[in-house]
């Protein structure tokens, strides 16, 4: 397991990473329609490129294939935070999340935000985090729950 910066070309490998995620792992926690209304496989695949190319995530690879991406902002914001339901709980997270802190201690970050969603909310707690409220958001008429999480970091 390797985990390196994104490169453009990685794009069409995320929406997948993105898709599998979604539609695997947090199936469990939110209905069809809801998945569907989420991550649906028809986004335009030149705006998903031109937002992973904005958000230059970290790409975590296991045997050549991409298992996992994340991206930290400038502010401390995740925007995005996503393992492949192909490869579930073998430390692809884990491994995200200590690069994203490693970003932030460089960056002088000092404190870290995402909105996540129920699927990985038990993960983010493990990590430190702590909900600071409950969201509704509405994706295609859909509304789905989310939880915007919070960590402050230690100063430096």
């Amino acid at each position: 397991m390797k985990i390196r910066s994104f490169t453009n070309g990685d794009e069409i490998a995320l929406f997948r990473v993105f898709l599998s995620s979604v539609h695997t792992i947090a199936s469990h926690y939110y209905t069809h329609e809801q998945i569907e209304a989420w991550a649906p496989p028809d986004i335009d695949p030149e705006q998903w490129a031109n937002y992973m190319k904005e958000l230059r995530p970290f790409v975590v690879e296991m045997d050549g294939e991409i298992a996992g991406y994340a991206d930290v902002q400038p502010n401390g914001y995740i925007d995005h935070f996503f393992v492949s339901g192909t490869y579930p709980r073998q430390g692809v997270g884990t491994l995200l999340m200590n690069c994203i802190h490693e970003e932030a201690r460089q960056l002088g970050i000092a404190e870290l935000t995402s909105n996540v969603s129920k699927a990985a909310e038990e993960f983010f707690l493990r990590h430190g985090f702590h909900v600071v409220e409950r969201g509704f958001p509405v994706r295609r008429g859909v509304t789905l729950q989310n939880a915007l999480m919070r960590k402050y970091l230690a100063k430096q």
